[in-house]
């Protein structure tokens, strides 16, 4: 486990970046940038720059953000969906730091921003609720928050798609990688991405520090078990003005495959994504996943400060199947080496583990049936 984010004697680095226009080239080789962000030696991001219509988008979303926290009570209840785990919907102070304690410190509006109801079929909204069912928007108090939602998932879809496309070229120089495996194909076709527009409440007492893994972080250490994240820079407000950051050790940071601690640093006019855990399983180790966490502004200036940003999850479909090699690392201790899954399946074993058990204490539906499944 990394050390403590303290903000003392830690490495900043800027993003990899490529340009949108690089981005739209089928025919160039962006086989080293790829490598030097998403391989076994790189920080797991990359950014994109000059995409159109990016920052206009993002504001429009993100000014959102404190508002939909300060919704009262009762419309935030109806609009939360505990038959999903809270995967759709409003979520606050639902799942668990690793503490222990549950995370007050921050809330997230989830939705699919591509389509509304990704399917009809009742059994499989009963077996995969975190990706199966529809959509809840504020229509009547918060009307514009669906537009603004999709809007800017869709843009970030698209750019992610492309990005996949090279990611593919370079995965293709390492080894065969047949079509049914290609990042780019898997994406384009599934139906469980899922955006996570993400509000941070503000600190109200000087020197407070909040206590999961890094004094006053904001989000502790994980990895996403997707293909890709598509990250927007956070927007600091305070009393709705936007600000800029009140402490400059505040941000991304990720850990590296020496265990070394780095923030990570991209423009507000730049879209980020990071690997996720599924991308690094079938690119056979790759493309690399890394942990990675957002640590809070600290000190009297940050007192009142919020911070809004904005998450697209690309994930396959809860279908494709995925093949567990000696090669993959994490959660061993739930998927043995071996084992074949498919990615709904996969995903529902960490929301037992990470979102059921550890908020209520108690076995999740299905857990015996992934149990057994597993060891097949």
């Amino acid at each position: 486990m990394a050390g403590e984010v303290t903000g003392n004697a830690i490495r900043t680095e800027v993003a990899i970046t490529i340009s949108y226009s690089e981005l739209q080239d089928t025919e160039l080789d962006l086989s080293a940038k790829i490598k030097e962000g998403f391989g076994p030696h790189g920080l797991g991001i990359i950014s994109i720059s000059d995409v159109p219509e990016f920052s206009h988008l993002r504001r429009s979303l993100l000014h959102l953000s404190p508002r939909l926290a300060r919704l009262s009570e009762k419309y935030k209840e109806e609009l939360e969906d505990p038959e999903s785990r809270y995967n759709f919907g409003w979520s606050h102070g639902k799942e668990k730091l690793e503490s222990g304690k549950l995370d007050t410190f921050k809330g997230s509006f989830y939705a699919n921003p591509i389509l509304d109801v990704p399917t009809n079929d009742l059994s499989l909204i009963e077996r995969y609720p975190s990706y199966c069912r529809p959509n809840k928007w504020p229509a009547n108090s918060l009307p514009e928050l669906e537009r603004a939602f999709k809007a800017l998932g869709k843009l970030m879809l698209d750019i992610g798609l492309l990005l996949a496309y090279h990611c593919d070229k370079y995965v293709s120089k390492c080894e065969a990688v047949q079509p049914a495996e290609s990042m780019g194909g898997i994406l384009q076709r599934s139906r469980c991405h899922k955006g996570r527009l993400l509000y941070y409440f503000p600190r109200q007492e000087s020197g407070r520090l909040q206590d999961n893994l890094g004094p006053a972080s904001w989000c502790g250490w994980h990895t996403d078990h997707g293909s890709l994240t598509g990250l927007t820079c956070g927007m600091f407000t305070r009393n709705g003005d936007e600000i800029l950051p009140p402490d400059s050790a505040a941000g991304l940071y990720i850990r590296t495959r020496s265990d070394e601690v780095v923030k990570v640093i991209f423009q507000e006019d730049q879209v980020a994504y990071q690997i996720g855990e599924t991308t690094e399983i079938l690119s056979k180790g790759h493309l690399c996943v890394t942990p990675h966490c957002v640590k809070a502004p600290e000190g009297d200036e940050a007192i009142g400060v919020e911070r809004s940003t904005f998450a697209l999850f690309m994930q396959p479909d809860w279908d494709q199947q995925l093949g567990f090699g000696s090669e993959f690392c994490l959660h061993k201790e739930m998927i043995p080496s071996g084992s074949t899954l498919s990615f709904g399946q996969y995903s529902e074993i960490l929301l037992n583990e990470y979102y059921y058990q550890r908020v209520s204490g108690g076995a999740a539906p299905g857990d015996k049936i992934e149990e057994e499944k597993v060891n097949a």
